[in-house]
């Protein structure tokens, strides 16, 4: 069942769903307006190959930063965030979709589940449309639809991404002990 407005602000006003920084204005008819943070990473072009069992240095692959405007180049790959911080019950997961008014730029996100009992920003993969567009952190991006599971997971979300703040890279930075982002 997914789920409307008024569970959603029900569940907010509860304490079982954790949105932070909260503004009623991002609650929309079925689910979260998210907002984009100011981090992002760009997927940086190399010859050199990716091993997940022997990552490397993630400067090889990436270039971090914050800004108060962020340009997607046409076609080009990139990690983004949400600004908002949030806590999803076991009972609950969220599918991820760009906001319409965004798509009908070119731009395009994969799909993206968030798991029941996730926590955190969520880090989000961009491609950039035919042109440059420019995004402004604040600006409502992603559309969380909320999923109520028929019974609670027994096994909520506890994987490297849980807690996470900013752009987090693939896990294999992390287990292989190198770091979340560069």
């Amino acid at each position: 069942m997914i789920l409307g407005d008024l569970d959603i602000l029900r569940l907010i006003r509860g304490g079982d769903l954790i949105v932070e920084p909260f503004d009623p204005v991002i609650v929309r008819e079925n689910g979260l307006d998210l907002r984009l943070g100011r981090g992002y990473c760009r997927f940086k072009p190399t010859g050199r190959v990716f091993d997940p069992r022997s990552p490397g240095d993630p400067s090889d692959y990436y270039e971090c930063g914050e800004a108060d405007e962020i340009v997607v180049p046409p076609k080009e790959h990139m990690l983004l965030h949400t600004l908002e911080y949030i806590r999803l019950p076991p009972d609950l997961a969220g599918l991820v979709n760009l906001r319409s008014t965004w798509a009908r730029t070119g731009i395009y996100i994969p799909a993206t589940v968030v798991d029941a009992g996730f926590e955190g920003q969520l880090t989000i993969e961009v491609i950039g449309s035919s042109f440059p567009v420019k995004l402004y952190p604040g600006d409502r991006f992603l559309h969380l639809v909320l999923v109520k599971l028929q019974t609670p997971t027994t096994r909520p979300y506890q994987g490297e991404y849980k807690g996470q703040k900013g752009v987090r890279l693939p896990k294999h930075f992390i287990i292989h002990g190198i770091g979340g982002t560069p």
